[in-house]
């Protein structure tokens, strides 16, 4: 009988992509005063709103290092709030970008502590932490995003991925069950969820999960991949064969296909 352990190939879908950086009013008006502190007060309020021009102009067309120094630039010039926390914010996105990922993360820290309900500042240093390998930080940021939006979906997502890494399976598989009822024809949280119930040990509940991803998704070939390994586990050789072919059909991933083609291939040779 041929058997085989669900793949190591299995894990949970990536976070939601940063989002872009925040806009900014427009320029500061021509000063109407001759006092020299207001003058120099206004030419800094001036250059403030200039550096955002450009380091929004930047980032719209993908330079993220000069939309780095522009941001930077502007923390430099410590505008109050709102700009300050705003500044740190977009200074995080084009450092995170860049591939930065420490300073991206020191970034997104400085614009919660100016402002500590800024749920977007917490949702990226979830992601930038994540791609920094500290898992620690990163639960510590998913945390305070659930406390910032306790009814956000996007804030229990970025919790469940941190709890998956961290093992904290029931955590993750709250997290991702509030997306499952919230959002019933979000396949990716069905995946993730299929994903936790297989490290717990559920394999039938992981099943059903696999079940309504590939039915919302029919070319989620990473769902039939695993969903295919379930059906091989439970000796089912023409469920895992058919899911199997469709992985081949729809896989963009190299790796994906040449195991599915592996394992389609042990299921022609003898039981």
């Amino acid at each position: 009988m041929l058997r085989i352990a669900v793949c190591a190939l299995l894990v949970a879908a990536t976070a939601p992509t940063m989002v872009l950086a925040q806009a900014y009013p427009a320029a500061t008006p021509v000063a109407r005063t001759t006092a020299p502190a207001q003058l120099d007060a206004l030419a800094r309020d001036r250059e403030v709103a200039e550096r955002f021009r450009r380091g929004l102009a930047d980032a719209a067309h993908a330079d993220w290092r000069a939309s780095a120094a522009e941001f930077a630039r502007v923390v430099s010039l410590d505008p109050p709030e709102p700009r300050g926390s705003t500044a740190q914010y977009d200074l995080g996105i084009a450092q995170a970008h860049a591939g930065d990922y420490a300073a991206a993360e020191a970034a997104f820290d400085e614009a919660l502590r100016r402002d500590p309900g800024f749920a977007a500042a917490a949702a990226n240093l979830v992601e930038t932490a994540l791609q920094a390998g500290d898992v620690a930080r990163a639960r510590r940021a998913a945390d305070r995003f659930i406390a910032i939006a306790p009814s956000s979906l996007r804030a229990h997502y970025a919790r469940g991925l941190v709890a998956l890494q961290q093992n904290d399976l029931a955590t993750a598989r709250a997290d991702f069950a509030a997306l499952t009822a919230a959002s019933p024809s979000y396949a990716l949280a069905h995946y993730d969820l299929a994903v936790t119930d297989i490290r717990a040990g559920d394999y039938a509940g992981a099943q059903t999960e696999l079940q309504a991803a590939v039915a919302l998704s029919p070319g989620y070939a990473r769902a039939r991949f695993a969903l295919a390994t379930l059906m091989l586990r439970a000796d089912h050789r023409s469920e895992a064969s058919a899911n199997l072919a469709r992985v081949i059909q729809d896989a963009d991933d190299p790796t994906l296909r040449a195991l599915a083609v592996s394992l389609r291939d042990r299921l022609s040779g003898p039981p």
